[in-house]
């Protein structure tokens, strides 16, 4: 089934590319040409972006119905590259318009995934949200590609994660990894190739409009004539009108010279609040627009299944984890200034995008995650085997005297501290290293670290 779909996904992509470039008249030499990155990105639908969602297909679940989702946006940029192929650019406001349904897909994509924490590929739907700006490369100018490159980067975390869980278990999974990574490279090289600085417009045909009918081939009937001139205005009208005379009555005000300021209002010192503290408290206020806030949702702290969710936690000092079981996991999402402490031992525990955020937990088998955190603080009572901290400015990591052999794996993260117990019960601490110098010794990179002067 997966390949049939697969063959039927470029048949579609080969019918709407005949349809496009056929017309009454054929297609000009000049139409080709200007098409010609409209089929380079065919290319890349009919290679890489059908065999994600053909191995999305096979996987099925939240991944399929991602990947759905996926399938849309690339065939909503390919309506945006063919019109740009046969119209110039238009205004900004009409450009924008041309892009909403690329960026109402980019939104649905990453609603979905929000609405799907708890789903089991998870890190399959967060690769694919992280990464699906990219989309939005055609408003990127002057630098398009790199935009694609960063944003690519923003996945290789959850990526790499789907290697490890599936590495030994699934090939389906690595290859949906892999042809899922290949389509922003190979979008990069597209890009590179006909876009460098941005998406290129035709320099002839009529400008791009917001209406939904594309524009008719070079080889059809040619446009209507534009409508005439407006009727020339009868000036002698307009002068015997009312507009003459508010005209006439203005220029007799200015010249009044100074006697113009005779009809202003007179305001006395007992009528100026400068002077009259007391009247400042009773000028009307004026309603204005409210801020924008997002709004928040309710705290959470229970256990779903084999995962203790702890959720939108805002000054809770006191969250504590008690009955835990060696299968569990706790995942923390979006807790700010707030404490958990997780007590017994169990598989593993995830900080995601929290913010002044205390853990202190006793066994972990498993790994302790730190992602998209900002100044949080780690103390470990027992052992743990691995610290992973990525995306994140400002952890301090608190180690007892059983996990001193723990390995604490760090990337895009600053303000790094890892403190060892001492024999006085004291804490010494240690910076992780933030800067590094990389050299070619000949055959290959050798990256040693910098002590920053």
């Amino acid at each position: 089934m997966a390949e049939l779909a697969s063959l039927v996904q470029r048949l579609e992509v080969a019918v709407t590319r005949l349809e496009s470039v056929s017309g009454p008249g054929g297609s000009s030499g000049e139409s080709a040409a200007v098409s010609v990155y409209v089929e380079a990105f065919d290319e890349i639908v009919q290679g890489s972006v059908a065999q994600y969602i053909s191995l999305s297909q096979k996987i099925g679940g939240d991944v399929q119905k991602h990947a759905d989702m996926m399938k849309q946006g690339f065939s909503n940029q390919r309506q945006l590259l063919l019109k740009a192929s046969t119209s110039q650019k238009p205004s900004d406001a009409v450009f924008t318009t041309l892009l909403q349904p690329i960026s109402k897909v980019i939104q649905q994509v990453q609603s979905f995934r929000e609405q799907n924490r708890t789903s089991p590929l998870f890190n399959h739907l967060s690769a694919v949200s992280e990464s699906v700006p990219a989309l939005g490369w055609v408003a990127m100018a002057p630098k398009p590609g790199p935009y694609v490159k960063d944003m690519q980067d923003a996945a290789m975390f959850y990526t790499n994660r789907v290697l490890k869980d599936y590495k030994d278990k699934d090939k389906v999974h690595v290859d949906w990894v892999k042809a899922y990574v290949s389509i922003w490279t190979d979008l990069q090289s597209y890009i590179k190739q006909h876009h460098t600085t941005g998406l290129s417009w035709s320099k002839s045909g009529p400008v791009a409009s917001a209406s939904a009918a594309p524009p008719a081939p070079a080889g059809g009937c040619p446009p209507p004539p534009p409508p005439g001139p407006p009727p020339p205005m009868d000036v002698g009208e307009a002068s015997d009108g009312g507009a003459a005379d508010n005209r006439n009555a203005l220029f007799a005000s200015i010249n009044k010279g100074a006697d113009i300021t005779k009809g202003l209002k007179h305001v006395s010192d007992a009528q100026k609040t400068h002077k009259n503290p007391g009247l400042r408290g009773q000028a009307p206020v004026r309603a204005g627009p409210k801020p924008f806030s997002s709004p928040r949702h309710p705290p959470v702290l229970e256990l779903d299944g084999k995962k203790w969710k702890v959720e939108n936690q805002e000054g809770a000092e006191n969250l504590v984890i008690s009955e835990t079981e060696l299968k569990q996991v706790v995942y923390a999402f979006q807790c700010s200034r707030s404490t958990l402490h997780v007590k017994g031992k169990l598989n593993s525990i995830t900080l995601d995008n929290c913010k002044k955020m205390g853990l202190v937990f006793d066994h972990v088998v498993g790994i302790v995650e730190i992602i998209n955190c900002k100044d949080v603080k780690i103390q470990v009572m027992g052992k743990v085997p691995t610290i992973s901290i990525n995306k994140t400015d400002g952890c301090h990591v608190y180690l007892s005297g059983e996990s001193l052999g723990c390995e604490i794996i760090s990337a895009k993260s600053s303000e790094m501290n890892v403190l060892v117990p001492q024999k006085d019960g004291e804490f010494t601490e240690h910076a992780v290293p933030e800067q590094f110098k990389t050299v070619w010794d000949g055959s290959k990179l050798v990256t040693t670290v910098t002590e920053i002067v």
